[in-house]
């Protein structure tokens, strides 16, 4: 007999299999000791009452439960098969390569910047020496925005795919069988590179090619059909079809498309700061406790006000986590944020933005991402021309005061004291002291001048839109060309971008006659 019960423990008890399985079997009316397997298929914190507690959805049974393997797909070899090139390998891009690969189609991945590991000796150069290389960055190499920025795989984009599916990938090529049953699943900065390498290592083993430092520099378009891409050596690539999976940081690429005829369109996005906590101060506030259970993760919130007709949100909150410099040329600071997998740094930083619909040039579409870098570009300048990034203890930026000195944080270039709200349009940073100021009242503790907020959390998602037809995923006036992903503006964090991907191999292997 096999029954799935909900319970709910104290998180010692929740860490302790045994203690599960018993409760499980007294919640499912089986005779005590008589349940044999025990598997957990949902877990969630309850942090509303005084004490925690764990949620738990259990498969419980009388008989052995048998683990399903979670090795990768065997994949079928590719290697003499129609190309598809796909521009950028984060995870629009490889999980695209996957689905091709499954529908008998050879992906040829190009991305400018370096290989998962490669790329580390740049983000310590931004972090110690303040050096940007426009190719190899925390938004550019392989694996994408989300290999160095945390890995956090929540989603509300259930309906556009099968994000178990996406998730028991992750699992197969090394993402901890925890991810599948956490409502809030996390993968961790540390681990990410391992899973790139793997997926990328499966892609080869299949036939297909991953390129890296391959910036694509020119789109080979004739009566209206992409042929295929120029790379910046001079190289020219032909294909049966191109995905465009850029990311959303890819402002060259942006720039390119209209200037070869292509229709982009301006997209809204959400512009604001990081704040900083110590992470004790989170745990107090959420757990109502003075010390963290240790059974109990570092706390997250998630948190939102509407002010004036437009919301003020938290965003990519990063519990025990750290502020990442997130810029992508030189003379720009943009900052991020993520955590390894055990979350234990002493900080939690989260973005809190405000939908950035101030006035743009009408007809231009790219005038938002215009606006976008020119913020940037102010903090860079505030910054003394560094990646220092400019900085105001929480309570003072509310009240509008110099802050005349600051607390620790973990951004690695470090900060310094500035007017941030001065950096951003005031129509914004009015917003977002507003904001503020309602997420102190929602949440004890939260409004503290040992808080920092650290300029400027500006990449939100992509600045503009790439139309596709919404059956065939093709661009609407050019045969051949697939947008993709969060860069496109059909996605915003790995799961959802993953899927993405998905779907447009999809939809090229079904209007190249593809089957698996």
């Amino acid at each position: 007999m096999e029954r799935i019960v909900d319970i709910v423990l104290p998180p010692i008890e929740a860490a302790d299999p045994v203690l599960v399985r018993q409760a499980a079997e007294e919640s499912a009316a089986m005779r005590p000791g008589s349940a044999q397997g025990a598997r957990i298929l949902k877990r969630s914190i309850d942090a509303r009452s005084k004490h925690p507690r764990i949620r738990l959805r259990v498969l419980v049974s009388d008989a052995p439960l048998v683990d399903e393997p979670m090795a990768p797909r065997v994949q079928r070899d590719v290697s003499g098969s129609s190309s598809v090139i796909v521009v950028g390998a984060g995870p629009a891009g490889l999980f695209c390569a996957l689905r091709l690969i499954e529908r008998g189609l050879r992906p040829i991945i190009l991305e400018r910047g370096k290989d998962v590991r490669a790329r580390r000796r740049d983000l310590a150069a931004i972090n110690k020496l303040h050096i940007v290389d426009p190719d190899s960055n925390y938004c550019f190499g392989e694996g994408g925005a989300g290999t160095y920025s945390d890995g956090k795989l929540y989603t509300r984009s259930h309906k556009r795919g099968d994000v178990e599916g996406v998730l028991r990938t992750l699992v197969a090529f090394g993402a901890s069988p925890d991810i599948l049953i956490d409502a809030h699943p996390h993968i961790g900065t540390n681990k990410l590179p391992g899973i790139i390498t793997a997926i990328r290592e499966a892609i080869i083993r299949s036939g297909g090619e991953v390129r890296f430092n391959s910036r694509v520099t020119d789109l080979l378009v004739e009566g209206g059909v992409l042929r295929g891409v120029r790379l910046g050596h001079g190289d020219e690539m032909i294909a049966t079809a191109t995905v465009l999976a850029t990311g959303h940081s890819a402002r060259d690429i942006f720039q390119l498309l209209p200037a070869k005829g292509i229709r982009i369109e301006r997209k809204d996005f959400a512009l604001g700061v990081r704040v900083e906590h110590p992470q004790s101060i989170i745990d107090r506030a959420q757990y109502h406790c003075d010390t963290r259970d240790p059974y109990l993760p570092p706390a997250s919130y998630s948190l939102v006000q509407q002010v004036d007709g437009l919301g003020v949100y938290s965003f990519c909150m990063c519990p025990g986590g750290i502020i990442a410099p997130c810029a992508t040329a030189p003379d720009e600071v943009v900052t991020n944020g993520w955590s390894p997998s055990k979350r234990n740094n002493p900080f939690a930083n989260s973005g809190v933005v405000v939908e950035a619909r101030v006035p743009f040039a009408e007809g231009d579409p790219l005038a938002g991402m215009q606006f976008q870098r020119e913020t940037e570009h102010a903090a860079w300048i505030a910054g003394g021309r560094t990646q220092r990034a400019p900085a105001q203890r929480l309570e003072d930026f509310i009240q509008g005061r110099m802050s005349p000195d600051l607390p620790d944080c973990s951004y690695p270039p470090g900060i310094h004291t500035h007017r941030v709200d001065e950096l951003l349009p005031y129509a914004i940073s009015q917003r977002l002291r507003q904001g503020l100021i309602a997420f102190g009242q929602k949440m004890r503790g939260y409004r503290t001048n040992e808080a920092v907020v650290v300029a400027v959390e500006s990449r939100t998602s992509s600045p503009v839109r790439i139309p596709r037809d919404p059956e065939t995923l093709e661009h609407t006036n050019i045969t051949g060309l697939y947008p993709c992903g969060e860069g496109a503006g059909y996605a915003g964090g790995i799961v959802s971008a993953a899927m993405d991907g998905q779907r447009v191999a999809e939809a090229i292997a079904l209007r190249y006659g593809v089957r698996a």
